[in-house]
C-alpha cells in the first residue's frame, strides 16, 4: 500500500470514502486543516471522511526525550512530511502551468495564422482594387458595346441566323492580306536571326537547381494547368484547378493579382503583350488558346471538334472551323510562328496542321499513343515538337515526317508540357520530372542536357516555360507552387542587367 502524497508505505495508513485514495495519516491531516479538501481530486474533504485502516504492527517504544536520537529522528520525520507536501504541491501547479502555457500557445499560433491570412487577403483586395481604378478610366474612354474579354467577362455572343446556327462573318481579305503581310516580314527576320550571345550555355543549364517556389493557386484545389510568360516582362501568368488566372512578378517575387470569372478549371492561357492583354480558356467552353504573331487574332480549340478564329479588338469569333462531335475533339494547339499555320492536336492522337487563309486541313501526323496533351512550333520555322502518352514526337515541317521520338518516361506516364526556347536552341519536356534537350538537326541526336526532378511530390510536370535567353525554366505541377530553376545568384544578375521600364 502505497501513500497517494508521499509514494511511500505509510506507518498509519487512512482511506478517503470519497476517493477511496490511501494517505498517510499525518499528511493527509495536516493537508486538511491548510486546504479542506483532497489533496489529489481537490474535493472538499473533512476528517469525518478518513477511515483508518487495520494493519499488524509492531509495539514501539515509548517516545524519549527531544534531545533524544529519537526525538531528532521524530523532528527531521515532521520535516520530511512538510516537504512532500510542499513537493506535491508543487507538482500540482506545475502541472496546471504546463497546461495553461499548451493552451496559450495554441491559441497564439491560432492568431498568427489568422492574422497572416487576413493581411493576405488584404493584399490581394488592395492589388485588385488599384488594377480596376486603374482600368475603369480606359474602359469609359474608349469601351465598345463589343469589348474583348476583359476582366474575367465573356465576350458578347454571336448572332444566330434563321437555322439556328451562329453567323459568323468570316476571315476577309483585308485580314487575309494583313496575315500575308506578317507572315513575310516574320519570314525574312528569321532568316537574319542569330543565336543571342546572352543566351544561357549548356554549362549553365547543367548546374540549374530550383531558386524559389511560389505557393499562387488555392491549398484545396491544387494543380497548375496553364502558364505563359510575358515575352518583353519578367511576369508569369498561370492558370489552376482553382479556376482562377494569377499574375505573378518573378523580380518582386510578389502576386500582381488574381483573377476570378471562369467557373471550371483553367486549361490555357497566353499573353497579348501589344496590348497587355491575355487570354485564357477554361474547361467550361476551351481546352487550348494560341495568339497569331500580329496580336490582334487569337484561336481556342475544343474538345467538341471545333477551333474559333477570333478578332481581339472587337471579341468576336470570325469564324469557326469544324463540326461538333462527340467522338473526337481537340486537346491543343499552337500558331506556327509566321501565322500562317495553325497546329492542333486531337483526342485521337493526331496533329493536323491547317492553312489559316483558307481554314482547309493541309496536312496529318499519325502516330502518338493517346491525347496530343500539348505542341510547340521552333522558331526555326521548320520543327514541330508534339506531346502525348508516348513521349515527344519532333515532325519536319519541310518534309512533313516524324524524324526522331523522344520517350523520357515509361508507358504508363505521360508526357504533359513540352516547349521550345526563343532562340530555338533548347526543348524542355514535362512528365514526371523536366528534361531539356539540346537541339539538333534532323540527322543528329538530341541529347539529354539536364534533368529537374518534380520537387511537388505529385509525381506529374503539366508546364514547362523557358525565360528569357533561357536563363530560367518555371515548372508548374499538380501542387498550388510555382517553380522555378536557375543558377543560384541568376536572380540578382538578372535584375540589374534589366533597363529600367522608365
Amino acid at each position: 500500500m502505497i501513500c497517494a502524497i508521499s509514494g511511500e508505505v505509510p506507518d498509519e495508513p487512512v482511506v478517503s470514502k470519497k476517493s477511496g485514495l490511501l494517505f498517510e495519516r499525518r499528511l493527509v491531516e495536516r493537508y486538511i486543516e491548510d486546504h479542506g479538501k483532497c489533496p489529489v481530486t481537490k474535493e472538499e474533504l473533512t476528517m469525518d471522511d478518513i477511515v483508518a485502516v487495520k494493519t499488524n504492527k509492531v509495539v514501539k517504544p515509548r517516545q524519549l526525550q527531544a534531545a533524544s536520537i529519537p526525538g531528532l529522528l521524530g523532528m527531521f520525520q515532521n520535516e520530511w512530511d512538510a516537504i512532500m507536501l510542499s513537493s506535491f504541491a508543487l507538482e500540482q501547479q506545475l502541472h496546471t502551468a504546463r497546461q495553461e502555457l499548451s493552451h496559450a500557445l495554441y491559441q497564439h499560433d491560432a492568431a498568427c495564422r489568422v492574422i497572416a491570412r487576413l493581411k493576405k487577403e488584404r493584399d490581394e483586395a488592395r492589388a485588385l482594387l488599384a488594377q480596376a481604378e486603374r482600368q475603369i478610366p480606359a474602359s469609359m474612354a474608349g469601351a465598345a458595346p463589343t469589348a474583348v474579354v476583359s476582366n474575367g467577362k465573356r465576350a458578347f455572343e454571336d448572332e444566330v441566323g434563321p437555322d439556328g446556327k451562329k453567323i459568323r462573318p468570316g476571315i476577309n481579305p483585308v485580314m487575309i492580306d494583313e496575315l500575308t503581310e506578317c507572315n513575310t516580314m516574320l519570314s525574312a527576320h528569321r532568316k537574319k536571326r542569330q543565336v543571342p550571345p546572352t543566351l544561357a550555355s549548356i554549362d549553365a543549364i547543367e548546374r540549374y537547381t530550383q531558386i524559389s517556389s511560389h505557393p499562387l493557386h488555392k491549398t484545396n484545389k491544387p494543380g497548375i494547368l496553364s502558364m505563359d510568360i510575358h515575352p518583353s516582362k519578367d511576369i508569369i501568368a498561370t492558370g489552376g484547378i482553382d479556376t482562377n488566372a494569377v499574375l505573378f512578378d518573378r523580380s518582386s517575387g510578389q502576386i500582381l493579382c488574381t483573377l476570378t470569372g471562369h467557373s471550371k478549371k483553367i486549361t490555357s492561357l497566353k499573353f497579348v503583350p501589344r496590348d497587355e492583354l491575355f487570354v485564357t480558356g477554361s474547361a467550361d467552353k476551351v481546352e487550348a488558346v494560341t495568339v497569331h504573331a500580329t496580336q490582334k487574332y487569337f484561336v481556342t480549340a475544343s474538345k467538341d471538334n471545333t477551333w474559333c478564329f477570333y478578332d481581339i479588338p472587337s471579341g468576336s469569333c470570325l469564324t469557326q472551323v469544324g463540326e461538333s462531335s462527340g467522338q473526337e475533339g481537340y486537346t491543343s494547339a499552337s500558331f506556327h510562328p509566321d501565322g500562317l499555320i495553325l497546329g492542333t492536336g486531337t483526342t485521337e492522337a493526331v496533329v493536323k496542321i491547317w492553312d489559316v487563309k483558307t481554314q482547309s486541313n493541309v496536312a496529318k501526323f499519325e502516330g502518338h499513343v493517346g491525347p496530343v496533351t500539348a505542341m510547340s512550333f521552333s522558331e526555326n520555322g521548320y520543327f514541330l515538337a508534339t506531346a502525348a502518352l508516348d513521349g515527344v514526337k519532333l515532325w519536319d515541317l519541310r518534309k512533313l515526317r516524324n524524324f526522331r521520338t523522344i520517350s523520357p518516361y515509361d508507358s504508363d506516364t505521360p508526357t504533359n508540357s513540352v516547349e521550345f526556347d526563343f532562340s530555338g536552341s533548347y526543348l524542355a519536356v514535362g512528365g514526371s520530372d523536366t528534361r531539356v534537350y539540346q537541339v539538333a538537326n534532323v540527322k543528329l541526336e538530341w541529347n539529354l542536357v539536364k534533368t529537374l526532378p518534380d520537387l511537388s511530390g505529385t509525381g506529374k510536370v503539366t508546364n514547362v516555360k523557358f525565360g528569357t535567353d533561357a536563363k530560367y525554366i518555371a515548372v508548374g505541377s499538380m501542387d498550388r507552387n510555382l517553380r522555378i530553376f536557375g543558377l543560384p545568384g541568376e536572380d540578382d544578375q538578372m535584375d540589374d542587367a534589366k533597363p529600367s521600364e522608365e
